[in-house]
């Protein structure tokens, strides 16, 4: 039995578009496959920051030392959070547009699971190799402005470039999306709202 994580990067609860769904996909899912589905909300407190001590652990790590001290204690917290991360084999992010990109909730996660040895290996001569081959990503997308095609003065992406640059630097390469992108100077996006709805039923039936 597989088992899915749901990672969710918006702190608007009922009001968001995102969460929603994500909800309609994960209700597919569980109908379909009858799988394990827990979930990570990024913004409940337990995500730890990436600070000083950790990102000297992660020099250290690289430099082939051992943390100690205030570093053990900060790359401990960060190996948790990775490992809880690791034991999935499949994810869900719900990811709302903040600035033309990521949450920063969602930036901070990255940065702290995005370790030597855990998400990635580097060889002088060979470069970066993920680590995470062979799991599966869905991914729900929303922007309030942004949208395919509108003229410049409506934003630009670097949200889904972000992402889905990091999730196959880490290795994966098995990701799906679902996009909901309103206008909001458009009176009505009940119809993408919809589609976004029923692209993300389809995908939870199939993922």
């Amino acid at each position: 039995m597989s088992r899915l994580l749901h990672i969710s990067a918006s702190p608007r609860g009922a009001a968001s578009e995102s969460l929603a769904i994500a909800e309609t996909f994960l209700d597919s899912y569980r109908e379909t496959h009858g799988d394990v589905v827990d979930h990570h909300d990024l913004w409940d407190g337990t995500l730890p920051e990436f600070g000083p001590a950790a990102a000297a652990a992660k020099m250290t790590v690289l430099a082939g030392g051992t943390p100690t001290g205030d570093q053990a204690t900060a790359y401990q917290a960060a190996r948790r959070v990775f490992e809880r991360y690791d034991s999935y084999d499949r994810y869900l992010f719900s990811v709302p547009m903040w600035n033309s990109s990521v949450p920063y909730i969602l930036k901070q996660f990255i940065d702290v699971v995005s370790q030597p040895g855990w998400v990635f290996s580097f060889d002088p001569d060979a470069g970066y190799t993920g680590l995470l081959s062979g799991k599966k990503v869905a991914v729900v997308y929303t922007s309030a402005v942004y949208g395919d095609g509108r003229p410049p003065a409506f934003g630009t992406d670097t949200q889904r470039p972000f992402l889905e640059g990091w999730l196959r630097w880490t290795g994966i390469t098995d990701i799906e999306a679902v996009e909901f992108r309103p206008n909001l100077a458009t009176a009505d996006a009940e119809s993408g709202r919809r589609a976004a709805h029923a692209a993300a039923r389809e995908l939870g039936k199939r993922f």
